[in-house]
């Protein structure tokens, strides 16, 4: 088996490698390829890989390249895990949306669509070199932001999965919060990519009981401390929204903490340096303590078992993964990418039937749908008057002087990104 991680230069990656080390009966990788543009960073995080293979006791090949056709060619499985513009694009996103009083973030307002609009053409580019050379290889989508990037893949034709690791960060929080085996809960996820909710927790399956109001009333403090939101919210609610809604709940609130403090970019860059100097320790074999703190917690597990599923080694019978709507949610048009626990197989990923969402959810999930559509028109076609139309349909943005305004930003700064602009 052969697998390829492209953007295997990340400091992300170690966290994989960690994985596809501990799990190599569910994924019994033979030859792993990293590839990545930045030569410097790929021999480092390939350095640790290796080691982290040997250490472990892996028979498998840790092979490094610059070279995207070489080193997708023959794998039966890509993983994409990229970023467009570095840290420096991050750093912006984060910021310019604050000057028009709007969130900065990486994924969602405006800093997720200048993200989007970056990403969305490179992605299709390497999708389509991948399906020139194996046609038969799936593509595993870890790049933000998850949906909009899905869409486009499964729109051309490609076989595609989005991959998230907000659910499975949940299912182990709460597991340990129950006392009870990560495998044993089952989580009713539903919504888009970084705007879902957890409306029921299930010991033992889709048919088990739901827990779900005994776990906030037992350990409510807990859960509403790990999404930065007061217990108020979460008690309100009944149900436990991802830690993205936040930007939403508590949009104002969240501006101005982010206007006072440094920007996660910023420490994100800090630990990036860090971790990459460890990294070219020849005595460190392991992923070191400070990359948990640098996100992606359980990416690895979860990317292991969506891999295993899709390649026919086994993997958990129900995963929850960025898919087609295909129906599930009504509401939604048939080729929207929603994010629900499904079944996947070598067929792909087919959702299970999901009860009709709260409106308070259903409303918030389809305005946001519509988002998406008109972000991923301006990916695919540019246009100074697509970008505008998406912003204005975000509710994270919504009003005509800013969506004016943080339209000639997002161009401004993004500008040597843009083939269009």
């Amino acid at each position: 088996m052969k697998l390829a991680v492209v953007g295997g230069g990340s400091t992300y990656t170690p966290e994989l490698i960690d994985g596809f080390a501990r799990l190599r009966d569910t994924l019994p990788i033979e030859e792993l390829v990293l590839v990545d543009p930045a030569a410097d960073r790929l021999e480092l995080v390939g350095g640790l890989a290796r080691r982290i293979f040997a250490k472990q006791g892996h028979p498998g090949r840790v092979v490094t390249t610059s070279d995207l056709d070489a080193g997708v060619a023959d794998a039966d499985a890509v993983l994409l895990q990229l970023r467009v513009g570095g840290q420096a694009a991050r750093q912006q996103d984060e910021t310019w949306p604050l000057e028009c009083g709007c969130v900065g973030q990486e994924t969602t307002g405006a800093g997720g669509l200048a993200k989007a609009l970056r990403t969305v053409p490179v992605v299709l580019d390497i999708a389509e070199r991948v399906r020139r050379t194996n046609p038969n290889a799936w593509i595993i989508d870890f790049t933000n932001p998850v949906g909009i990037v899905t869409r486009a893949l499964l729109q051309a034709g490609h076989k595609a999965v989005g991959l998230c690791n907000v659910a499975i960060g949940f299912q182990r929080k709460f597991a340990k919060l129950l006392g009870v085996a990560p495998g044993e809960v089952h989580l009713d996820h539903v919504g888009l990519n970084h705007l879902t909710w957890e409306t029921g927790v299930r010991i033992g399956g889709p048919g088990g009981d739901d827990v779900l109001p005994r776990l906030l009333a037992e350990h409510g403090d807990a859960v509403a401390e790990d999404l930065h939101m007061p217990r108020e919210i979460v008690d309100r609610l009944g149900v436990v929204p991802s830690y993205y809604l936040r930007y939403y709940y508590q949009h104002d609130a969240v501006v101005e903490e982010l206007r006072t403090k440094p920007s996660r970019a910023a420490e994100v860059a800090v630990m990036e340096r860090e971790l990459l100097e460890m990294y070219g320790d020849p005595a460190l074999d392991e992923k070191p303590e400070l990359l948990a703190r640098r996100g992606g917690a359980f990416y690895s597990e979860a990317a292991v078992d969506l891999a295993a599923s899709l390649l026919g080694n086994g993997g958990s019978p129900y995963q929850v993964v960025n898919t087609v709507n295909n129906g599930t949610l009504p509401f939604l048009p048939d080729d929207a990418v929603i994010e629900v626990q499904a079944t996947v197989d070598g067929t792909g990923a087919r959702p299970l039937a999901v009860e009709k969402p709260d409106p308070l959810y259903a409303g918030l999930i389809a305005q946001v749908t519509g988002y998406e559509d008109l972000a991923l028109q301006a990916a695919l076609h540019g246009g100074r008057d697509r970008v505008f139309k998406a912003l204005l349909a975000h509710p994270l943005v919504g009003q005509y002087a800013h969506a004016e305004a943080l339209t000639d930003r997002l161009i401004a700064h993004n500008r040597e990104h843009l083939a269009w602009a």
